[in-house]
């Protein structure tokens, strides 16, 4: 029950940056590093990216495969936050670096909420033991 509650928290956190990348386009481009072309197409390709996330979160399509794509997916957009507090944009409420810095933490975090509400870790565990 915990996990599905994880999961469905975070199915509304994807749906909501998502549907941002197209209400507050600007806001995302703060994450799009300098040396990236076409930052508009970033922004909304990600976007919808982030939608698709979300359903599949919330219908529980092949949740393991979703976790491990979800838990790839932020270790991916990284690098937009590292450009953001490298560069001292500000965005999101985002306004200092210690602010910015700590959402660097955070990153981490998601990683791990994706792996475990979906039960890709568990899964990947046990086909570890399945094979021993």
């Amino acid at each position: 029950m915990p996990e599905r509650l994880g999961r469905y928290l975070l199915a509304a956190f994807m749906a909501v940056a998502g549907v941002g990348h197209f209400l507050a386009a600007d806001s995302f481009r703060a994450q799009v590093p300098p040396w990236m072309p076409w930052p508009e197409a970033v922004i909304a390709v990600s976007g919808v990216i982030e939608l698709a996330f979300a359903v599949a979160l919330f219908e529980g399509w092949r949740l393991p495969l979703v976790g491990w794509l979800l838990a790839a997916f932020y270790v991916v957009v990284f690098p937009g936050n590292v450009s953001q507090f490298l560069t001292g944009t500000d965005a999101f409420g985002l306004d200092s670096d210690l602010a910015r810095g700590a959402r660097l933490l955070f990153q981490p975090v998601l990683v791990v909420w994706a792996l475990w509400c979906t039960g890709a870790w568990r899964a990947w565990r046990d086909r570890q033991q399945a094979t021993k």
